[in-house]
């Protein structure tokens, strides 16, 4: 190969393999709009699907909460106390439960919950999914005139997102709880004072950015492990596995929903 040709053919790579990233990006929103779709439609909560989205949502949800929630809980109450004794050290206490509140609540909680569910919920369901096309599931159902994507696939979505909005919901009252309870012990007599320095953190603003923000890591963590294992176009030319992709991907998004939250939240 000559030296000219040499860099003309990397950049032809180059933009071979963006291409081929920003398809694949584009199949995937196409999905989640897919399912958007049939998320709003009421053909969707047919006896036999809600039977199916109740059974995902309950064992999604029910195998990972509690033990998240006592994770959690022996976290919470370990970085409290660091905080906490650090701050008093310092001279800063009257900053210490504002700081918790921020630390857990606003961005510890909601992003270890999504990975969380991830673990234990999104992509063993997105493994099901595999083995379902795989197995040849997918294309008998297909033939029996039942529609897979909606039969089999949003159910799995929509448990994925309901398990990590639980997660982060419940664990993030939990951490509140600590909280006080670490800083005022168990009386009434500093609920005023606590619930005004909450209040002080979770503003309007605040707020809208935290809900959205476990909103979109609830999709994203249920969304994109299953996309991954249903793009057969990216799985064919690649040389990594389709779980492997849909992690990487998952893990992109997660990073870029952090950022913009911190972004919201401190500029």
């Amino acid at each position: 190969m000559s030296p000219l040709s040499s860099p003309q053919g990397a950049a032809a790579e180059l933009a071979r393999n963006a291409g081929q990233w920003l398809l694949g990006w584009w199949r995937t929103i196409h999905l989640a709009a897919l399912l958007t779709v049939l998320a709003l439609s009421p053909a969707s909560y047919a006896p036999e699907n809600r039977r199916a989205m109740a059974r995902h949502l309950y064992l999604g949800t029910t195998q990972s909460l509690a033990w998240f929630t006592l994770l959690s809980l022996l976290i919470s109450i370990v970085v409290i106390r660091i905080v906490l004794v650090t701050a008093v050290s310092y001279g800063l206490s009257q900053y210490a439960l504002e700081m918790v509140v921020r630390v857990l609540v606003l961005e510890l909680i909601p992003l270890a919950a999504a990975l969380f569910a991830a673990l234990r919920c999104t992509i063993p369901l997105a493994a099901e999914i595999a083995t379902l096309r795989s197995g040849g599931g997918w294309d008998a159902l297909a033939a029996q005139g039942i529609d897979p994507l909606r039969h089999e696939v949003l159910p799995r979505v929509v448990a994925g997102s309901f398990c990590a909005l639980m997660l982060a919901a419940v664990n993030s009252v939990v951490t509140l709880v600590v909280a006080y309870l670490s800083v005022y012990g168990f009386t009434l007599a500093g609920f005023d004072a606590y619930t005004h320095t909450v209040g002080h953190v979770f503003s309007p603003a605040v707020s809208l950015i935290f809900l959205l923000k476990i909103l979109f890591l609830g999709l994203a963590v249920s969304l994109m492990p299953i996309a991954s294992v249903l793009d057969t176009v990216a799985r064919r030319r690649a040389n990594t596995s389709a779980e492997l992709q849909g992690l990487v991907r998952m893990f992109l998004v997660i990073v870029i929903i952090e950022a913009a939250s911190l972004v919201g939240n401190y500029y």
